[in-house]
């Protein structure tokens, strides 16, 4: 379990549900902020700075896609859809817009405690996983894990906790390819089979950051994996 009480934002129209996870996460010491649509939902992220967010999709107003996409251009605290939806499309699609893990509703309460855990685990300690924490280095970028940060000369990088994962794994391979599965249990450590296409999304938007920084490119290699490009050329 994380080792600090957590502010966590539960955003849900069903005030049965919303209560059921106040009470599973208060067994913690975990403090919660309440909405119930998606307005009041972004109000609350942009003004209470939470720690963390469960995040549904369906409710009033801005849908949680929407929602997860706001909260994303305001701020980096890890977002964790719990939604009704098993759908993979769905998953790809939250998970592209900036969400850091996906729970299908039901789910029992030692799953939601443990995902959470991981969560936090993995932006509380981007060190703990025994690899060296001192700055790493590519054509420019610059990243501290032991601080979660990432420059590019004077600009600082917006990651989020599975962005970061993903580029850190790439810049330690030095321009090696890093094969999908290899790159997609970096991104998401506490999944023991994560999607390969979660990968999709979520590199192409930390391509879109550290190109438009100034950064190395990230290419595919087709069928293979991604590797870190620092002197040459991208190709179509």
């Amino acid at each position: 379990m994380p080792s600090r009480p957590l502010r966590i934002l539960v955003v849900d129209d069903d005030p049965a549900m919303v209560g059921a996870i106040t009470a599973l996460v208060g067994t913690e010491g975990h403090q919660v902020i309440t909405a119930y649509d998606g307005l009041t939902a972004v109000k609350r992220f942009r003004e209470e700075h939470p720690d963390l967010v469960l995040l549904d999709l369906a409710m009033p107003g801005p849908d949680g896609f929407s929602v997860a996409g706001q909260m994303r251009a305001i701020g980096q605290a890890p977002i964790l859809v719990v939604s009704g939806e098993s759908g993979e499309a769905a998953k790809v699609r939250a998970l592209g817009l900036g969400a850091d893990d996906y729970l299908t509703k039901p789910f029992g309460k030692a799953e939601l405690l443990a995902r959470i855990a991981a969560i936090m685990r993995r932006v509380d300690r981007p060190g703990a996983s025994g690899a060296p924490a001192g700055p790493l280095e590519a054509g420019g970028l610059v990243l501290e894990p032991g601080r979660h940060e990432a420059r590019v000369g004077d600009a600082s990088l917006s990651l989020t906790p599975t962005e970061f994962r993903l580029l850190e794994a790439l810049v330690r391979a030095s321009g090696d390819i890093v094969p999908h599965l290899q790159l997609a249990r970096a991104g998401w450590p506490a999944e023991t089979d994560p999607d390969l296409l979660w990968l999709k999304p979520h590199l192409a938007r930390l391509r879109g950051k550290v190109e438009e920084a100034g950064g190395p490119h990230v290419v595919a290699v087709r069928g293979v994996g991604y590797r870190i490009v620092v002197d040459e050329p991208v190709t179509a």
